[in-house]
């Protein structure tokens, strides 16, 4: 379903940010493979941290069918070579895993930073999606000042909702 919404908003020859789901998180590899036939290109996170764990914005790296490598926490990444993370700026749809998203655009994640320092990177004009289940696009989450708010909101009975600009 969340695939068939994406397909009626993902441009040929675009660049896609995407990631691939863990757990119980929305999303798929078919979805990916799916994102990769229509867009062109698909950009995976890559996660690291500093020497004394503190999370480092993500690097990027191409999806290709044929190989992802287990990476830390257990996340499939990428392989390399890895793109820095300005490599962000040349996708003009980004989507974020999160465990729940308000209305506002605040995405509650899974507490690490690492999407909220990497998101300074992107394009301006990029949509930045957090993919949920419709009971977790909420009325209202707790923010913090660094968060980055997400445009859009997509879940499979609702599809790709547009959040209220924080202009």
């Amino acid at each position: 379903m969340l695939g068939e919404h994406l397909q009626q908003v993902v441009s040929s020859g675009s660049t896609v940010c995407a990631y691939v789901p863990v757990g119980a998180e929305p999303g798929s590899i078919e979805m990916l493979d799916m994102l990769l036939r229509r867009a062109g290109r698909v950009l995976l996170p890559v996660a690291r941290t500093t020497a004394d764990d503190a999370p480092l914005p993500l690097r990027w790296g191409e999806y290709r069918s044929d190989g992802l490598a287990q990476g830390r926490w257990g996340l499939l990444e990428p392989l390399e070579p890895w793109l820095p993370g300005s490599a962000l700026g040349e996708a003009s749809l980004v989507l974020v895993p999160a465990l729940a998203v308000d209305r506002r655009g605040v995405r509650l994640g899974r507490g690490r930073g690492f999407y909220d320092r990497s998101l300074a990177a992107r394009n301006p004009s990029a949509r930045l999606v957090a993919m949920v289940r419709d009971e977790e696009f909420v009325d209202e989450l707790p923010s913090e000042p660094h968060d980055v708010r997400m445009t859009h909101a997509l879940t499979p009975k609702r599809g790709l909702v547009a959040l209220p600009s924080r202009e």
